[in-house]
């Protein structure tokens, strides 16, 4: 038997504990213990039940994701979950699943082929298989329409999205809910004499064929809009609807060819590596050994705009007391009104309770100047994106901020040593670039200055994890990470309307691949009055690969700012619906002619194959640099900072996926053709 189960006794009942640390993930071994132990309680009079359930706080939180990417390259057999489960399934004595925790993928399957489920308050059961590109593989999409129903089991199945304990036992999922412990709760249902009872051989909830195949069309389509381009998701709906018309036997077949046709495929490699990807970012090499983060119990936030409120808020959220200062009273009531519309937006669809709203509105403490910094362990700067004025900020800091506290920066852009070189203590200085809105967004880029002491490094990297962000650690230049590699995708987005694109052509050409914008819009989103002070101050310091003049500069100049002055490289109306100008068109023929730029038809492909490029080969120098320490790290940059799908892994992954020899040719034709801007960088990573 496996060492990750445990057999105990308590009453008449054989309970069954999966402890694997540390979220109890399947694997064959493990499964056929689980069997194993099943059966053998059936052979011993003294066993009346059998209880499963899940050492710690997770019953069990999925299948064993290393197992799943070894089968994917043929290093292990295919899976064979389904024997093990039929055997539990078929035990002559009840098995009842205790659910201590969530039971998620695998972990609900496993429950589904016991014969009952009772769980604790709190616990949630799902199958999020899709968020790994895959579908249930172990009778999920057979068991769950059989619990819950047609449509509930291809809701779960195809958003992946889980049910908490009360919607659960609703939707027929769970059989009982209790207050204490769920393995008491476990015995207690066993000492009623519940009988042996079968999910496979339950009908009363399936929908007929015809029903089930309606329901498929309208979840196929949302699947379409919601989770567009995704394999995963309508076949996941596919396989439920089979529940329906097919014996369940046939039913499970007809699941496994369709798990292991989503395995095999490229998506659910590209996100398996996004969901590895993810994990490494904590890990940094070269920090001594021993090295503890320091202890932050109070924050304090400079400058209460759209960043700084936003980054109170994520404090607050963690539980954590904020001052939040600013300079002018307007901006900081300003800042406290948005704050709370947030918060009274989250309540209004059901996220926080009222008394949440108010609790966390209490950590937030509006400031005047910086009255009460001296108390903060970590104070944020988020003030206006300029060099002179964030030093300027930094040197009042340096006077009133304890000795020791966290000084960081929120700059996208701006040299961290340059702003540290304003204070007495570099050392505690570091950047801090939360994306907008901060609030939301996961991504953290934690930028290491020259000076930076280990000590504060580790301190941010927990916090951030702390404030349920995604920290990436990067390296001090010109816009770090996302935003440098973002502006040569963005220079070429501009440099193919110059040379005879349409706007709308560009940016589609990457949505229909799946980016979540296109690049022109980001720029009217983000503000081009944003970019051009960008690229002002890139050139000031001679960065490489940026343009000397540009299209955008001319609607910068014309006052086109992007939405916020309704128009940009698009027109706004009422809301944020983007119109083509004919006017932009115009102006933009008129550029080039005076510029003397060729003008071509571009396919979507070459617009594709250009921006990409672009975004891959700066990619490879900042990697090169390394100014990222992993390339997996770029791809969690992209993929939660930029909207790059993660089902195509990140920038780095796409490359490699492409095969970098191709990538390579391609960049070495392009500089052949055109010079210097294409000149390929080292491509030589592994993900």
């Amino acid at each position: 038997m496996s060492s990750a189960i445990t057999s105990t006794r308590h009453a008449s009942c054989l309970v069954v504990t999966i402890d694997s640390p540390p979220v109890n993930a399947l694997t064959e071994e493990i499964l056929e213990a689980v069997a194993e132990a099943v059966a053998a309680a059936a052979e011993d009079p003294a066993v009346g039940a059998v209880i499963l359930t899940g050492a710690g706080r997770t019953f069990v939180a999925g299948a064993d994701i290393r197992m799943l990417e070894r089968i994917a390259a043929g290093e292990e057999p295919p899976l064979r979950f389904n024997e093990a489960m039929a055997r539990i399934e078929q035990s002559p004595k009840p098995v009842i699943a205790a659910l201590n925790g969530p039971a998620l993928g695998g972990g609900l399957e496993l429950a589904m082929a016991c014969h009952y489920r009772v769980a604790a308050q709190g616990i949630q059961v799902g199958q999020p298989e899709v968020k790994l590109g895959l579908i249930p593989g172990a009778g999920g999409t057979q068991r769950l329409p059989r619990l819950a129903g047609v449509e509930k089991a291809m809701e779960m199945c195809a958003f992946g999205e889980p049910a908490g304990a009360a919607a659960a036992l609703e939707a027929g999922i769970l059989d009982r809910i209790v207050e204490g412990g769920a393995v008491e709760g476990a015995v207690a249902l066993a000492a009623e004499g519940v009988a042996v009872r079968r999910t496979r051989d339950r009908q009363d909830r399936l929908s007929d064929g015809a029903a089930a195949e309606s329901l498929a069309a309208l979840f196929t389509e949302a699947c379409a809009k919601r989770m567009p381009r995704q394999a995963a998701p309508p076949a996941a709906v596919d396989a439920v609807a089979a529940a329906a018309r097919l014996a369940f036997d046939e039913g499970l077949r007809y699941e496994k060819k369709g798990f292991e046709e989503c395995l095999e495929g490229e998506q659910s490699k590209a996100l398996m590596h996004v969901f590895f990807a993810e994990r490494a970012t904590g890990r940094v090499p070269g920090l001594p050994a021993g090295v503890q983060p320091l202890a932050v119990r109070a924050a304090a936030v400079a400058g209460a705009g759209t960043m700084g409120s936003g980054i109170a808020m994520c404090f607050a959220n963690a539980g954590l007391p904020v001052l939040l200062a600013d300079s002018s009273a307007e901006h900081l009531e300003r800042g406290l009104a948005n704050i709370r519309r947030n918060y009274e937006a989250a309540a209004g669809k059901g996220r926080l309770s009222a008394e949440q709203v108010q609790a966390r509105l209490a950590l937030i403490r509006p400031v005047r100047g910086y009255d009460g910094f001296e108390t903060a362990d970590i104070v944020v700067e988020a003030v206006f994106e300029e060099l002179a004025l964030k030093q300027h900020v930094f040197r009042t800091l340096d006077g009133i901020a304890r000795p020791g506290a966290v000084l960081a920066t929120n700059t996208s852009t701006l040299d961290v040593d340059a702003i540290a070189a304003s204070t007495r203590r570099p050392d505690s200085v570091l950047g801090m670039h939360f994306f907008s809105p901060a609030n939301v967004m996961r991504l953290v880029e934690v930028v290491r200055g020259r000076a930076t002491a280990p000590h504060v490094i580790a301190t941010v990297m927990e916090l951030s994890r702390r404030l349920k962000k995604l920290p990436v650690l990067a390296g001090n230049c010109f816009g770090f990470i996302g935003n440098r590699m973002f502006a040569p995708y963005r220079a070429q987005a501009v440099s193919l309307v110059e040379q005879g694109a349409p706007v709308r052509q560009v940016d589609e050409a990457l949505t229909n691949w799946g980016m979540a914008m296109g690049p022109l819009a980001v720029g009217d989103l983000v503000g081009l009055d944003v970019y051009w002070l960008i690229r002002q101050e890139a050139l000031r310091l001679g960065i490489p690969h940026t343009p000397c003049a540009s299209f955008e500069d001319e609607l910068y100049k014309l006052g086109r700012h992007g939405q916020k002055s309704r128009a940009g490289w698009y027109v706004y109306g009422d809301g944020r619906r983007a119109g083509d100008d004919p006017e932009v068109a115009r102006l933009v023929r008129e550029y080039s002619s005076w510029q003397g730029i060729e003008q071509r038809a571009w396919s979507e492909r070459d617009i594709r194959e250009r921006t990409l490029l672009a975004l891959i080969n700066e990619g490879a120098r900042i990697l090169d640099e390394g100014i990222a320490l992993r390339a997996s790290d770029i791809d969690v940059v992209f993929v939660n900072g930029f909207g790059f799908p993660a089902w195509r892994g990140g920038p780095m992954h796409y490359a490699a996926a492409l095969g970098l020899d191709r990538v390579r040719d391609r960049l070495q034709a392009l500089y052949d053709a055109e010079g210097p801007y294409w000149k390929p960088a080292p491509l030589n990573w592994t993900t």
